[in-house]
């Protein structure tokens, strides 16, 4: 009997965390965010985030992004790089041209993780918007467009979040439709 109830509390225990993580792992690109990962083992998986990951790669964030934050990053996918001028990214990823690259990309993060659920209390807080002041040391404001959740960045240009909440050892995803640039 007593050995049937320890299985019985195991199992369930077993099942419990399990439904855990698979609740907290999360499908990006075609691929599964595990929370156990951090942001750039988990973001070279996914494949719509391959100029992401290329840009990452080409201004010498990788090692940051790996380290352990944490980190509150806006994932913007390769169709928002797609909607940039044409032979933007291609200039962007050059080496004389790393310094603007890097700016770009760490307007793209918050030292921190903020959940949707965090990032929600401060627009409340805000009355309608959040204001954030990113790695590289540009604002970005947050706010709710009806049901969706918009960035804002200095220049007046948006992007929606696609997907948020997809966390990381080190951090937090939220896939977004655009890129937001710094002045």
């Amino acid at each position: 009997m007593k050995k049937t109830l320890i299985l019985a509390i195991a199992l369930t225990v077993s099942a419990i965390s399990s439904q855990t993580f698979a609740q907290k792992t999360k499908m990006v690109g075609g691929a599964a965010m595990y929370p156990t990962k951090d942001i750039v083992d988990n973001a070279v998986n996914s494949k719509d985030h391959t100029t992401l990951v290329a840009a990452v790669k080409a201004a010498g964030l990788v090692e940051t992004l790996k380290g352990a934050g944490p980190f509150t990053v806006f994932a913007p996918t390769n169709a928002a790089f797609d909607k940039l001028p044409k032979g933007t990214v291609e200039t962007l990823l050059k080496p004389e041209n790393k310094p603007m690259l890097t700016k770009i990309l760490t307007y793209h993060v918050i030292a921190g993780r903020y959940s949707a659920a965090d990032i929600a209390k401060k627009i409340k807080m805000g009355k309608g918007t959040a204001e954030f002041t990113t790695v590289s040391g540009g604002k970005l404001w947050i706010m709710m467009m009806g049901k969706n959740v918009v960035l804002k960045d200095e220049n007046g240009a948006t992007a929606k979040v696609t997907i948020a909440d997809v966390f990381q050892k080190n951090g937090v995803i939220h896939v977004i439709d655009g890129v937001v640039t710094p002045k």
